[in-house]
C-alpha cells in the first residue's frame, strides 16, 4: 500500500444483536473508530466508514427460545435499539447494515462458493455432540461443561469466559445440553474447514516480520502466541437453521459458521454503501491504494488478524489490513462489564439520563481508554474529567473568550496590533496542535490526542490568566484588542481541532463564532459569516483563522457541572444490580437438622402490629419497633432499616417470635423476632398473613 492512501475503508466490529449498545462496546471500538474516521475526511480523505448487525449465531437462538419468539424477532428489535443509539450519540457510520439483509447473503454465498471452487476447504465427517431429546446437533454455544484447561465448571463449547481458552465443544468435561440439560452423544456429520495450518507461513511473514514495529503490542502478542501454538483447520459451517444456507451439494440443515459470515459483513455492507452513493464497492476492498483498518476489541483479535486475512488471501483479489488497533477490556467500577448480570452503562440509558451530554462521555472514555491494558470506567472519574477539564479547562476559556468580545466589542473581532513575544509564541503553537495531534491519531493513540487537543486549550486559559484583558482595558485599549484576537484564534483552532473527538461541541463551537459547517453559510440572528468552512489544514497553514471584522455570537455554556446526586443515581442503579446477582447466586441453604414435633411447638409464633418505629442511633441497619403482639406491647430491635424506613412499616402486621430470649442490643432490650425473607433482587420482605387477622393468633 502506498504511503498516501487514495481512499480509506474503516470498519468497526458489528454488534452482536441480542443486547443494546454499553460502554464497553463505546471504549473498545466504536468510539476510537469514529474518531479516526471522522479526522479523515476532515484531513480531506475518502472515507468509507462501515458496520452493521451481527444477526446470526447459537446466542440469538437461545434468546429466541427463551422469549417464545423467532430470531428473526430478537435481531429486528436489537438491530434498531443499537443502530438508533450510533445516531443518536454521534457515530459517523457511512453505512450501517446488517447480515441478515439479502446482499448480505448473496456476498457471504458467493464468498463461501470461490474458495469452496477453488480447493481452498476441507471436507470431513466427524463426530459432534447431538441432543436425542431435542433432535439436533449441538452448536457450540448450546453446550456447556467443565473447561479442561482451568476446571471452570460453566465453560461452553467454544470458549472458556474464565481462562479465556479457545475450545471445541468435544473438548468439556461431563458436557451437558443448553436445551435439555441431558448429556449429549456424539453422531457423524459432515462439514467444511478452512485449512489455517494451511496459511501459516503467509501469516508469519505478513505479521510477525510486516508488522512487528507498527501493530500495537496486545495485538502482535496474541497473534503471534496463536500461530507459535501452531494453527489447525476451523470449520466455516455448523448444523443450525439459523444463518446462510451452506451453498453446496450435502449442505442441506448446515449454516455458514458466524465467525466466517460476520466478517464478510464489512464487504456486503460496503457493496451496500456504494450502490446508495453510485459508487463502484471494488477499489475500497481490492486496490492497492487503499488502506484497511479494523478497529475491534481484544475478543475479536484472532479473526481479524489470522482468520479473515487467511480467507481473504485465500480469495486472491482482496488487500488485507493495514492495521488492526484492537483494545483491551474497560471494567466498570472495579468489576468487568456482564450484560447477563446487569453490570453495564448501557447507551439507551445513558442518552436518557445524560440528554445532550453525548461529548461527555466520548471524552471520559477517550481519555481513559484501555488501549493497551484493561481500563476501569468510573462514575466519579467520569464526573471528574466533566468539570475538571470539559467545564474548567476547555469550557472556561472559551466562555471566557466569547463573552469578553461580546462586552468589548459588541461581538466584532478586533484589530491586532503589533504582536508581543508571547503572542508570536502563541501563534506559533496554535499552528503546531494539529501535527501533534495528527501524529497521536495516526499511531492509534486517541487517549494522547484528546490529550493534546485539551493542551490547546490550557494554553488559551494560560495566555488569557498571563495577559489580564480584563485589566489591561482599563489601561491599554490597543494591547487589549491583539490579546482577544489572538485569544479568538486559539477559540477557531479548538472548534476545528475538537470535532474527531467532541463533534456536538465543534457543531456548537463553530455555531457562536460562526464558523462555517461543511461548507455552508451559517445565518443567525444578528449578522452571516462570508467565510468557508474552516478545514484541518487551515490551522497550521493559515495566519489568520477568524479574521477582524467578523461577527461572533452570544455565549453559551459548552458544558454544564455534573453534580454529586446525578452520580449517586447511576452508583445506586449499579449497587441495585449487584444486589440482585447476589441474591439470584445466593444458594439456597440445605435443611438442617431434623426436630420433633415437641421443638416445634416450642416456638411462639404470633401476628403483631408495628405501633412505631425510629432509627437506632449511630447504625444504618437497626429499626427500633414497638409492636403490639396482642398479648403485650414489647420492643423489637430488627435489621430492617436499609430495605424500610420507619415511615413504611408503622401500621404493617408482620409475624413475630415472641418466646425469643431477650438480648440487648447497643443498649436496647429486644424482646422478639420479626420473621423476614428476601426477594430475588436482594430486598427484605415481611412473611405475614395475607389477609388482615387478629393480633396475637398463633402462627401454628
Amino acid at each position: 500500500m502506498s504511503t498516501h492512501p487514495k481512499r480509506y475503508t474503516i470498519t468497526a466490529a458489528l454488534p452482536y444483536t441480542n443486547g443494546p449498545i454499553h460502554i464497553g462496546h463505546l471504549a473498545g471500538v466504536y468510539v476510537p473508530a469514529d474518531i479516526y474516521a471522522r479526522y479523515k475526511r476532515l484531513t480531506g480523505n475518502d472515507v468509507a466508514f462501515i458496520c452493521g448487525s451481527d444477526e446470526h449465531g447459537v446466542p440469538i437462538t437461545i434468546k429466541a427460545k427463551k422469549e417464545g419468539v423467532t430470531p428473526q424477532d430478537i435481531v429486528d428489535k436489537y438491530h434498531a435499539i443499537i443502530k438508533k443509539s450510533f445516531v443518536d450519540f454521534g457515530i459517523t457510520f457511512d453505512n450501517y447494515s446488517r447480515t441478515s439483509a439479502k446482499i448480505h447473503h448473496d456476498t457471504a454465498q458467493e464468498f463461501f462458493k470461490t474458495l469452496n471452487d477453488k480447493g481452498e476447504f476441507i471436507e470431513e465427517t466427524t463426530e459432534q455432540l447431538y441432543d436425542e431429546e431435542a433432535n439436533q446437533f449441538l452448536a457450540d454455544r448450546f453446550v456447556t461443561g467443565t473447561c479442561p484447561k482451568c476446571g471452570n465448571e460453566e465453560a461452553y463449547g467454544d470458549q472458556c469466559e474464565s481462562c479465556g481458552s479457545s475450545l471445541n465443544a468435544t473438548d468439556l468435561i461431563n458436557p451437558k445440553s443448553a436445551i435439555t440439560g441431558n448429556v449429549p452423544t456424539l453422531k457423524e456429520t459432515k462439514h467444511w474447514f478452512l485449512p489455517l495450518d494451511k496459511h501459516e507461513d503467509f501469516l508469519k511473514e505478513w505479521i510477525l516480520k510486516g508488522h512487528k514495529k507498527d501493530w500495537k503490542p496486545n495485538v502482535y502478542g496474541q497473534v503471534k502466541s496463536w500461530i507459535d501454538d501452531g494453527l489447525r483447520p476451523r470449520a466455516v459451517t455448523r448444523d443450525l437453521d439459523w444463518g446462510i444456507p451452506v451453498p453446496a451439494p450435502g449442505g442441506e440443515g448446515k449454516v455458514l459458521y458466524v465467525w466466517f459470515d460476520a466478517p464478510i459483513g464489512y464487504i456486503s455492507a460496503t457493496k451496500e454503501w456504494a450502490a446508495q452513493e453510485g459508487k463502484d464497492w471494488e477499489p475500497y476492498w481490492k486496490d492497492q491504494d487503499t488502506k484497511l483498518v479494523h478497529f475491534i476489541g481484544k475478543d475479536n483479535i484472532v479473526f481479524h488478524c489470522i482468520i479473515f486475512p487467511s480467507m481473504l488471501k485465500a480469495e486472491g483479489s482482496y488487500i488485507l489490513p493495514d492495521n488492526v488497533p484492537a483494545n483491551e477490556f474497560l471494567n466498570l467500577e472495579g468489576n468487568k462489564l456482564s450484560t447477563s448480570k446487569n453490570w453495564a452503562v448501557w447507551l439507551p440509558d445513558y442518552l436518557e439520563d445524560f440528554p445532550n451530554q453525548q461529548d461527555v462521555l466520548r471524552y471520559a472514555l477517550t481519555a481513559n481508554a484501555p488501549e493497551s491494558k484493561d481500563n476501569d470506567f468510573t462514575w466519579k472519574d467520569f464526573q471528574a474529567r466533566n468539570n475538571n477539564e470539559l467545564v474548567a479547562i476547555f469550557g472556561n476559556f472559551i466562555n471566557r473568550v466569547v463573552v469578553l468580545t461580546n462586552k468589548y466589542y459588541e461581538g466584532v473581532v478586533p484589530k491586532a496590533s503589533e504582536f508581543s513575544d508571547i503572542d508570536n509564541e502563541v501563534l506559533a503553537a496554535i499552528k503546531a496542535y494539529p501535527a501533534v495531534i495528527e501524529s497521536s491519531i495516526e499511531r492509534y493513540r486517541f487517549r494522547e490526542a484528546s490529550q493534546e487537543l485539551m493542551n490547546l486549550a490550557r494554553l488559551g486559559n494560560k495566555y488569557l490568566a498571563d495577559e489580564e484583558p480584563w485589566k489591561l482595558i482599563k489601561t491599554d485599549e490597543v494591547r487589549t484588542k491583539t490579546i482577544m484576537f489572538v485569544a479568538l484564534q486559539i477559540a477557531s483552532a479548538l472548534a476545528t481541532l475538537s470535532e474527531p473527538f467532541l463533534p456536538f461541541t465543534s457543531i456548537k463551537l463553530k455555531k457562536i463564532l460562526r464558523i462555517a459547517l461543511n461548507n455552508n453559510v451559517i445565518s443567525t440572528e444578528g449578522g452571516t459569516t462570508n467565510e468557508e468552512s474552516q478545514k484541518w489544514s487551515d490551522i497550521s497553514t493559515k495566519d489568520i483563522l477568524i479574521s477582524s471584522g467578523h461577527q461572533i455570537g452570544k455565549g453559551e455554556l459548552l458544558f454544564s457541572k455534573i453534580e454529586d446526586k446525578t452520580i449517586d443515581a447511576q452508583l445506586e442503579k449499579l449497587e441495585a444490580s449487584k444486589k440482585a446477582n447476589e441474591a439470584a447466586n445466593k444458594v439456597i441453604e440445605p435443611q438442617k437438622d431434623l426436630i420433633t414435633f415437641e421443638d416445634f411447638t416450642k416456638l411462639d409464633m404470633r401476628v403483631g402490629t408495628i405501633l412505631e418505629a425510629e432509627k437506632m442511633p449511630k447504625t444504618k441497619k437497626l429499626l427500633i419497633l414497638k409492636v403490639d403482639t396482642g398479648i403485650d406491647t414489647r420492643t423489637i430491635v430488627s435489621g430492617i432499616a436499609e430495605s424500610f424506613s420507619p415511615e413504611e412499616v408503622v401500621g404493617k402486621q408482620v409475624t413475630v417470635l415472641v418466646n425469643l430470649a431477650p438480648r440487648k442490643l447497643r443498649g436496647v432490650d429486644s424482646e422478639g423476632m420479626i420473621l423476614m425473607t428476601e426477594t430475588p433482587e436482594g430486598k427484605l420482605v415481611f412473611v405475614n398473613p395475607d389477609t388482615a387477622v387478629k393480633n396475637g393468633l398463633q402462627i401454628s
